[in-house]
């Protein structure tokens, strides 16, 4: 995410490899070295919900969820991801798991998944899969909700999306319930990221 040594032997985004020697060399632009205040604020106006955190990287968000009594689970597909987000996670290191995003099944019903760069941080093709995964989780009334990463470079990740990309993508399945700017964004996404929570859609609305 943003410029990077040349140097590196992975470049697909896909692959675990890619994330694991970027973890390995401390390059990690994209980590915000803590809980961004709009998670915050949902977490203390919400009752404690089933959570997914996915592409987790140091799962600082888990911490702050399971400390106020959430019951969350943080994922990751690359091991050194996961390496460091149970070390910082202290007494809740084994709610971080090494799983494919797109194959992992949860104990129980979730409520809600936590979105921190993990759309923006797959190529733009995955983006119809990501969202249907979305809906296949989350029951009627469960919601996605986090920092979603708006931009038209043609290099990522991040990879940015239009709004209009974006309500194209979600409204089959999701309405979008809040809408707020960031204003604790860190370099990578400044002036370019959004706090929101998508609602999912009634089966039959």
């Amino acid at each position: 995410m943003g410029p990077e040594p040349a140097s590196f032997d992975h470049r697909d985004p896909l692959s675990p490899q890619f994330w694991d020697e970027r973890f390995a060399r401390a390059f990690t632009p994209w980590d915000r070295g803590g809980v961004p205040q709009a998670l915050r604020d949902f977490v203390a106006r919400n009752g404690p919900l089933a959570t997914l955190i996915p592409g987790c990287g140091s799962a600082y968000e888990l911490v702050c969820l399971c400390d106020a009594g959430w019951d969350a689970t943080a994922i990751d597909f690359a091991p050194a991801a996961v390496a460091r987000g149970q070390a910082l996670a202290g007494q809740w290191r084994t709610r971080v798991v090494q799983a494919d995003f797109f194959a992992w099944q949860p104990a129980h019903a979730l409520e809600f998944i936590y979105e921190c760069a993990f759309l923006c941080a797959l190529p733009r093709a995955m983006r119809p899969q990501v969202v249907a995964r979305w809906a296949e989780l989350l029951a009627p009334g469960g919601r996605v909700g986090g920092l979603f990463f708006f931009g038209d470079a043609d290099k990522g990740p991040p990879f940015g999306i239009d709004r209009a990309g974006l309500d194209a993508l979600m409204a089959p399945n999701f309405v979008c319930i809040e809408d707020a700017p960031v204003d604790d964004s860190i370099p990578v996404f400044a002036g370019k990221e959004r706090w929101m929570v998508w609602q999912r859609r009634q089966l039959f609305s």
